[in-house]
């Protein structure tokens, strides 16, 4: 493996979030917020067209480590949380099946 952390990503039509597991401290903030999105005992874990990406951005801004990280479509009214990510996936079963 090389030293680069790994990032897994899922799309909708109007957000795309991120999701690198080595930074994640495992604060829940994310499934707190939103429990119909962030589901750990579900695969996909992340299921982003189950709400707003105006909300789903507000919960992905409260990841304290900053494991998670969106960017809004074009077009989109958010202020995206750092700089864009690739939207390449490598191979798995999470965060989004089919990615």
């Amino acid at each position: 493996m090389s030293g680069e952390a790994e990032q897994k990503s899922c799309q909708t039509e109007s957000i795309t979030v991120t999701f690198e597991a080595r930074r994640c401290l495992h604060a829940a903030e994310c499934v707190h917020g939103l429990p119909e999105v962030f589901d750990p005992t579900k695969r996909p874990w992340i299921q982003p067209d189950r709400t707003t990406a105006e909300l789903l951005a507000e919960i992905v801004r409260r990841c304290p480590s900053g494991a998670l990280q969106y960017e809004l479509v074009p077009g989109g009214t958010e202020t995206p949380n750092g700089p864009p990510r690739s939207p390449e996936a490598p191979p798995g079963n999470w965060p989004c099946a089919g990615s």
